[in-house]
Formats: C-alpha cells, sequence, structure tokens
C-alpha cells in the first residue's frame, strides 16, 4: 500500500477526533471507576476496542499481512508497559479530578525526550533540557498541594496516591512510547495495534480473581462505550500521522485539556484550582516547545536528506 500524500486538513481533522474519543473514554471510565478495579476497566477497553480496530485493518486491506510480526518479544513488552499506564491512570481517575489526571499525563512527552536519550542514544541539547525542567516544574506544582498528605494529617492520603498514580501513568507510557518507536523501525502500524490490543486484553484477564465486581448495567455500557471509544481514538490518531508531520498534529493534543476542563466541571463539577492551572500552563509551553524543536529538527534532517550526493 503507497503511503498518503501530506493532507494537513485531513490530520488535523483525524487528530481532533483522536482527542475527542479518548477524552470520551476518559470521561466513561471515570464513571465506571467509582466500583470498578482497573484491571477490569482495562480488560473492557482494550477487549471492545479489538473489533473496530480489526475492521480498520480489513478496510485498509492488510488483515492477512498487516498482522504478521517478527517481533512478539517486544510486542509483549510494550503491551506489559502499556498496560501498566493505564491502569495506574484509569485508578488515578477514581481518585482526582479528570482534569488534574490529564495534565499531570501531560508530562509524557517531557518524559520522552528523557527516555529516548536513555534508551534510543538520541542526543538531548540545552533547549530541549530547558523544555523538560520547564515541564517538570508545571508536574511538580500540580501535584505539590496533593503530596502534603504525607506531612498534613488533615489532608486526603488517597489525593496523594492518585497523584502519584496519575504520574506513574505518564512515566509509563513514556516508556511505552519508545517501545513503540523501536517497533516502528521492523513492524507495520496495523500489527503494533492490533497486538498491543491484544496484550493488553490478556494481561488485564490475568487480574480476574484480584477483585473484578459484576458490573451493574450502567457501568457495564460505560466500560463497553469506553472500549468502543478507546478503538475509534486509535484509529483517529493512527490516521493523523499518517497525513501530517507529527509537529504539524501533536499540538492540537492540548484541546484536550479544554475539553477535560469542561467536562469535569459540567459533568463531574470539578472545578480547577489556581495552582492547577499554572501547572497546566508550564507543562503545555514545554510540550509545544519539544514538539517545535522535534519538527525543526525533522526538518533539518530532511533537508540534509535532499542535499545529498547518491554517493553520500
Amino acid at each position: 500500500m503507497d503511503a498518503p500524500k501530506q493532507n494537513i486538513p485531513v490530520a488535523i481533522f483525524s487528530k481532533l477526533g483522536a482527542v475527542f474519543f479518548f477524552m470520551a473514554m476518559a470521561t466513561l471510565v471515570k464513571i465506571a471507576s467509582a466500583r470498578v478495579p482497573p484491571g477490569e476497566t482495562v480488560f473492557f477497553r482494550s477487549f471492545f476496542g479489538l473489533p473496530i480496530i480489526l475492521g480498520w485493518i480489513a478496510m485498509r486491506g492488510e488483515l492477512r499481512t498487516g498482522l504478521k510480526t517478527d517481533n512478539p518479544q517486544g510486542h509483549f513488552w510494550r503491551g506489559l508497559v502499556g498496560v501498566t499506564a493505564m491502569s495506574m491512570g484509569f485508578a488515578a481517575l477514581g481518585l482526582l479530578p479528570l482534569s488534574e489526571v490529564k495534565a499531570i499525563q501531560y508530562a509524557q512527552p517531557v518524559l520522552v525526550v528523557i527516555f529516548a536519550a536513555m534508551f534510543l542514544g538520541e542526543r538531548v541539547r540545552a533547549f530541549r533540557l530547558t523544555a523538560v525542567a520547564l515541564g517538570m516544574t508545571g508536574v511538580l506544582i500540580i501535584m505539590s498541594p496533593r503530596l502534603t498528605a504525607f506531612s498534613d494529617s488533615g489532608t486526603d492520603p488517597y489525593l496523594a496516591i492518585g497523584a502519584m498514580l496519575a504520574f506513574g501513568s505518564a512515566v509509563m507510557a513514556g516508556l511505552a512510547h519508545v517501545f513503540v518507536r523501536k517497533l516502528t523501525m521492523s513492524e507495520p502500524t496495523s500489527a503494533i495495534v492490533f497486538w498491543f490490543a491484544v496484550t493488553a486484553s490478556t494481561l488485564s484477564l490475568m487480574t480476574l480473581p484480584f477483585g473484578w465486581v459484576w458490573p451493574t448495567r450502567p457501568e457495564a455500557a460505560a466500560l463497553v462505550g469506553a472500549g468502543i471509544c478507546g478503538g475509534i481514538g486509535q484509529i483517529f490518531l493512527t490516521s493523523s500521522y499518517r497525513y501530517a508531520d507529527a509537529s504539524v498534529v501533536a499540538p492540537f493534543e492540548y484541546f484536550s485539556i479544554l475539553l477535560a476542563l469542561a467536562i469535569g466541571y459540567f459533568v463531574f463539577a470539578e472545578v480547577p484550582t489556581a495552582v492547577m492551572l499554572i501547572g497546566i500552563a508550564l507543562i503545555v509551553c514545554a510540550g509545544i516547545l519539544i514538539i517545535w524543536r522535534e519538527g525543526k529538527l525533522g526538518h533539518e534532517r530532511k533537508q540534509a536528506r535532499k542535499a545529498m550526493t547518491p554517493q553520500g
């Protein structure tokens, strides 16, 4: 299958679609998280996303060839790290406001810079180090009121646990991103998406002995809906990066913070604090700086390749 041509409007629409469906997924997960344990939620999210993903792969004409893999071990480790990230994120949604969890998880692109240097040997210069420091400062500002629970007996310790789970989710998601980068060097996108859903479904099913509950009808509807929304969101996300460079579409990810603030306020009656908004602003600025820098470096690499002679 030939690579699609650049189509920025379609790419942006697809990215916004991904943001919308992933936020709908997070909202449905939060609705069910009061009683349903994270492992069970991950199972529903992954298993009921599979039919959507298989339908998408079939539409691309890759059902016979797109699921083959030469690196099952790589898919397993990517799945294990991804499931851990998802579980921690879902657990955090049961303890903290939606917008706060999303804000802390925005540390992921900042952390990817660190992990890429550690595990992929990528060079990190002063500009990106400054952006990393700015982003981590924002994370600390958001988490600081929650972490006082360990020293202040009047503060709910579960809020501190929720903040740590949200940050842990960002850490593991950053590591998962590094695994995906490695997989893309030898594996097709369809195989990466499909085998993650299969691995996540299998691993999360293993949490069955640790306290699964029989969901009520509203909870079951929310869980199945989360799986469907997650599957659709994955398709939109993949499509967005097929039609434009990451530096073009990635900044639209931050539209989700507006959705999170709106949903938190109107659906869950969550009012953001001034401290949270300051931290969000710093994290978003850091993320956009990193995205801009990555786009600039990518453009320079393309120009360098074009300038090379056939013997170069």
